[in-house]
């Protein structure tokens, strides 16, 4: 091998820009491929997600507009509405769902001076109805009783049993209990007396927290008329449909003081996929933009391989006529490519790491792990070794007397 390397180095640096130019695109196309499959599997883990609902049974209604409206007087009409559909199996108040409107992020502390910052997490404040129609059951700890629905105090109540998920106990606490542990919003506490195996944000993704926070959430017990507006039906996955319709339908006469808000008031299915219809586009862009940047890379191998058998015809004649096979001669443009390729891989993972922190830096973009830069340079070895195939095999194919008189 090692007499064979030292007559294609001397090739090469006869025709530096040549090569430097087939380096720098497969460095490009290295440092683009690595950042591009890592964002698109970001986004696909991200559209994949559990909710932590059967969202095929789930539905909601939700009212704009609603600020002055008495609670007591507009929950009554829309529960009473709502369970008298047929099919209805449960019915709850609550102030958010996933993939719908957020309605109460704030940042928490790990003790009551706030010293210690445990993230932004979203607060959803629900009923008992609500907790039933969502079939929420913690993992670990206990369910609520009656004593821990409570009024709330601004948007939340001032102390209150809460259920977080696993997710986040785990960035709070890792590797500890998080029953009876407390959470800390200014005056406000918060004792975690369950944890939920999942439970998506309304807004996953798009938080102040990216990827790494979309469960980040927290459910807090409240009574029926401490809110009104939003609303949460469990329902035959056949029946939703007809149950949001009439509902919508019947909206200007159960509340005409307030408008519905259509776009939230559909089955949960249908607000998911409305709500990563954005991450679908995305995740297509980035892997037509690693197709292209394999295609050009390959159809550029391909060009200066051809190139290069036509400027050395006179010269495969000469080791086909020493005695060169034409395995020995397809190995020699295998092994010239693998060089070009391996420099160019070498810088493109520099390119790829450096570009990945300009990401993190103006778009907080995650971490690029690290097992995408060999994922990357296996792709474009084995694109460098497949597109030189076909150049090394006419420059094999060259018989030797014809190669001899083309000089």
């Amino acid at each position: 091998m090692t007499l064979d390397i030292k007559p294609i180095i001397a090739t090469l640096s006869r025709h530096r820009i040549a090569a430097t130019l087939i380096i720098l695109e497969i460095a490009l196309a290295c440092a683009v491929l690595c950042n591009a499959l890592f964002l698109a599997a970001s986004r696909m883990e991200l559209i994949g997600m559990e909710s932590g609902v059967d969202e095929a049974s789930i539905a909601t209604l939700q009212l704009l507009d609603c600020e002055s409206c008495n609670p007591v007087d507009i929950n009554g009409r829309w529960l009473q509405q709502l369970r008298g559909q047929a099919g209805v199996q449960a019915v709850g108040v609550l102030n958010a769902v996933p993939f719908g409107q957020r309605a109460g992020t704030a940042g928490v502390s790990l003790d009551p001076e706030g010293k210690h910052h445990g993230g932004v997490p979203h607060f959803y404040t629900m009923d008992a109805g609500a907790i039933d129609a969502l079939q929420l059951k913690p993992v670990q700890g206990r369910m609520f009783s009656d004593a821990d629905y409570q009024p709330v105090d601004n948007f939340l109540p001032s102390q209150a049993q809460v259920w977080i998920t696993q997710a986040f106990a785990g960035h709070l606490w890792p590797g500890q209990d998080p029953l009876g542990k407390q959470l800390w919003m200014g005056g406000y506490r918060y004792t975690v007396a369950g944890v939920l195996a999942h439970f998506s944000r309304p807004d996953p993704g798009r938080s102040e927290n990216g990827l790494a926070g979309m469960e980040w959430s927290v459910i807090v017990p409240v009574t029926t008329d401490a809110q009104a507006g939003t609303y949460v039906v469990r329902a035959n996955p056949r029946d939703l449909p007809r149950i949001v319709s009439n509902a919508i339908a019947a909206a200007p006469k159960v509340t005409p003081e307030a408008i519905l808000a259509v776009d939230y008031s559909k089955p949960l299915l249908q607000l998911r996929e409305t709500y990563f219809q954005q991450d679908r586009s995305m995740t297509r862009l980035l892997l037509g933009i690693c197709l292209v940047m394999l295609l050009v890379t390959a159809l550029g191998i391909i060009g200066l391989a051809s190139f290069w058998v036509q400027q050395r015809t006179r010269q495969i004649g000469i080791r086909r006529a020493l005695g060169a096979t034409r395995r020995q001669i397809i190995s020699y443009f295998q092994t010239e490519n693998l060089l070009l390729t391996s420099v160019g891989i070498a810088l493109g993972m520099l390119l790829a790491y450096a570009g990945n922190q300009l990401l993190m830096h103006y778009f907080e973009i995650p971490r690029l792990p690290l097992y995408y830069l060999p994922l990357g340079a296996v792709l474009l070895w084995l694109l460098g070794q497949a597109a030189v195939i076909g150049p090394a095999l006419r420059a094999a194919a060259i018989p030797p007397i014809v190669a001899t008189r083309s000089a």
